[in-house]
């Protein structure tokens, strides 16, 4: 398993080099031969009004803000896009991983009340059912803006980090937010690096991993949702899925070749009277950290996504005759990037143990699921999870950022699993609470956090854990 390292960062006189150049890690990645240039006399505004940032505003990092907040931070949650939620909002997935192991909910806290809200969006579910529940995605946009608005955490729309300053080797000194304001230094004692693709660590300076030992990541998906179905038809007909019906509509225009963009993979869900979406097909996509790549990948989506209906409008017509793609997702299901290495490195070998640490900040049930073809998924048993250890969150050789959600420190066998929303969400709480500790701490450190502190404080919220 290859490790990458990504030392060095921009000084404040070449900033906005960043919007002109690919940043440092990834040009040493052989990706890009393009130079940088240094634009001269840019005024660079400064802010140090918070004790913590988070940057990246999907489940794991509303979670960490609201959590920050809760405890008595200063903070601001910076996200790209023009509302929070990640993947189940901007990217559509249509259905929550499950949230027990079969017996129980695993994932509370700020996760478990995340879930029941976002269950009021989707009525026609049943209200005993926790595992597969469907996403209603404008519902719960307006649950991650209340939530993180009601903690007093403040909200940064439509800005990107751009740039890291470093203080010393293993400090973050500043994120640098482009934005229609232009740049601005955000400067706080302690970062978290929500980002989903480990950007903040990677371009500080972190040690990560990526895809397997020969770089390979798992495929990633566009989400789409199409309207004026047969609701009727579409419930009570045959089941789309292979998974579920090994002669569903996927796998027998699948064995056609007539539709080359699409594959046997099928999810999909009912979120309203009419409207069905879906997470279907896969896209390969080299290196998930690839703007070009990741461009072209959102254009073979929609493509995908129209070509999907097509062959849903010849396999099914009962259902979809009529209906018609209304919306796709406006950033890509990316399933594989960066993994930033930290004190404590999960396994495939501690998921099968179903593992226990003295520092978990929290239970993982779900199962290894990696897509990529011809790998097995592998599941527990009812009732089995393992714990979440909090040095995890915590990247080797940074002083003051923490990682929260997809890009937490695992191998690539246990990334299959702890990658979706639900152990993101309790991440994402623990980083958060972890964050005001070390504000609170003498030097600052995340590594350093009494974590006896950070388990009785997350016990007190209602998280689960050994």
């Amino acid at each position: 398993m290859s490790t990458c390292s990504r030392r060095g960062f921009l000084k404040t006189a070449a900033l906005l080099a960043a919007a002109t150049a690919i940043p440092s890690g990834l040009a040493a990645a052989g990706k890009d031969r393009r130079g940088s240039m240094k634009l001269k006399d840019q005024n660079v505004k400064v802010d140090d009004s918070y004790d913590v940032i988070v940057a990246g505003g999907g489940p794991a990092g509303c979670a960490a803000a609201t959590a920050a907040a809760r405890e008595g931070n200063r903070v601001l949650l910076i996200e790209s896009t023009g509302n929070l939620g990640g993947l189940g909002t901007s990217g559509m997935v249509p259905a929550w991983c499950p949230f027990t192991d079969g017996e129980k909910i695993i994932y509370r806290g700020l996760a478990e009340r995340v879930f029941r809200e976002a269950k009021k969006g989707v009525p026609h579910e049943p209200a005993d059912k926790f595992d597969w529940v469907t996403i209603n995605p404008e519902y719960l946009i307006g649950v991650y803006d209340r939530m993180v608005s009601e903690s007093g955490a403040d909200i940064l729309f439509f800005s990107r980090v751009a740039a890291v300053e470093m203080d010393s080797n293993d400090t973050v000194d500043a994120l640098i937010v482009a934005n229609k304001g232009g740049l601005t230094a955000y400067k706080a004692p302690v970062f978290i690096d929500a980002t989903g693709d480990g950007d903040i660590c990677a371009w500080a300076g972190a040690d990560y991993l990526k895809g397997d030992s020969e770089g390979v990541l798992q495929k990633s998906t566009l989400c789409f949702s199409v309207a004026n179905v047969d609701t009727k038809a579409y419930l009570e007909g045959p089941e789309l899925h292979s998974g579920h019906n090994p002669d569903s509509a996927s796998a027998r225009a699948f064995r056609t070749g007539r539709y080359p963009l699409l594959d046997t993979h099928c999810c999909h869900n009912l979120v309203g009277p009419g409207v069905v979406q879906f997470n279907a097909n896969h896209i390969e996509i080299k290196d998930t950290t690839d703007p070009r790549q990741l461009s072209d990948a959102m254009r073979l989506g929609r493509q995908t996504a129209d070509q999907h209906l097509e062959m849903l409008k010849e396999y099914r017509p009962d259902a979809f005759r009529d209906a018609f793609v209304v919306k796709t997702a406006i950033i890509p299901g990316i399933r594989d990037s960066r993994r930033i290495v930290g004190d404590y490195l999960f396994t495939g070998d501690d998921w099968r143990a179903r593992r226990t640490f003295d520092d978990e900040i929290g239970r993982n049930c779900y199962f290894i699921d990696i897509h990529k073809s011809g790998v097995p998924h592998v599941h527990y048993n009812r009732g089995e999870s393992h714990g979440i250890p909090y040095r995890c969150l915590t990247p080797k050789g940074l002083r003051n950022v923490l990682t929260a959600g997809r890009c937490i420190s695992t191998d690539d066998e246990a990334y299959g699993s702890l990658r979706v929303m639900p152990p993101c969400l309790v991440t994402g709480e623990a980083a958060g609470i972890a964050a005001f500790l070390a504000t609170t701490s003498g030097d600052k450190d995340i590594h350093g956090v009494d974590v006896t502190d950070l388990r009785r404080r997350l016990k007190a919220h209602g998280q689960y854990f050994v």
